[in-house]
């Protein structure tokens, strides 16, 4: 249930301080249903972690659980960040917000429920179309992505337009920024991924990604701005209020760069899944 306040530690006209250590308490006051949704993806992430060790089956050279803990580390930031970011909103757009949080959740759960269920029988979640059932419920993971980004492109609109009086303008501008970026990056890079196969066995250390013929940089880079950019925004306004404007644009800018540049390696040498 939403608060009538501002997250204690949100960067205002009136303070310099933001406490990153603070954000988990914050968010529950903001939105204690997306917060309980956060931590149930992240209490997942201890049955998949017994899974990838002592489940030997892979994928494309990967183990089975790499797949769900990823996407349920990455929801469950997406769930949080989208809570804190719901108090800056005047509460009297109640409504709205509650339409993120439910697009967010019912989309979230399809999303980790079937990859999770893949991962269990041994078999690949993305571009696995070899079915007319297959097809369908990649189809649905798709319109589920769309949704999780779509919702992000609201709450956009909500923080520029109806934020709470006191919000710092750098944050609330770093805010925006984030989360347009998320639905806008995360949709361009989203898109095609979703016919892209990336190549199989892992690169990159930690991540497992290639930087050509893979899409998966750009697409998480897209998506992150939404944390990025603000945690960029609130140092500015506590470190370099004055300046804090132009360092949130002139970040914007060169992560936007940084964007096109991988879109642009991972569209070098790309090739479509198969069945499409």
């Amino acid at each position: 249930m939403m608060t009538t306040r501002l997250p204690m530690n949100a960067p205002t006209t009136r303070t310099r301080r933001f406490l990153p250590l603070a954000l988990w308490r914050d968010a529950w006051r903001a939105d204690a249903v997306l917060m309980a949704f956060a931590a149930l993806l992240f209490a997942l992430l201890v049955p998949m972690a017994f899974g990838l060790a002592f489940d030997e089956r892979t994928l494309r050279g990967v183990n089975v659980w790499v797949k769900p803990m990823k996407f349920a580390l990455s929801l469950g930031v997406l769930a949080w960040t989208t809570a804190y970011f719901s108090a800056l909103v005047q509460p009297e757009r109640r409504r709205a917000l509650a339409l993120v949080r439910w697009a967010l959740i019912g989309a979230a759960t399809f999303e980790i429920a079937y990859i999770t269920l893949q991962a269990a029988l041994g078999q690949a979640s993305h571009y696995n179309v070899g079915t007319p059932l297959r097809v369908a419920l990649y189809q649905l993971m798709g319109l589920g992505a769309l949704m999780l980004t779509g919702s992000q492109a609201l709450l956009a609109w909500l923080v520029a337009r109806h934020a709470r009086p006191g919000v710092a303008p750098a944050f609330r501008l770093a805010a925006v920024f984030g989360l347009a970026m998320a639905f806008v990056f995360g949709t361009a890079a989203g898109v095609p991924l979703s016919m892209v196969q990336p190549p199989d066995a892992s690169a990159l250390p930690l991540f497992g990604w290639h930087l050509r013929g893979d899409l998966r940089p750009a697409h998480f880079v897209g998506l992150h701005a939404e944390q990025l950019l603000p945690l960029l925004g609130a140092w500015a306004v506590a470190r370099h209020e004055t300046r804090s404007r132009a360092i949130v644009i002139g970040a914007s800018v060169a992560w936007t760069l940084l964007f096109v540049a991988l879109m642009v390696l991972g569209l070098s040498g790309a090739r479509v899944a198969p069945g499409y």
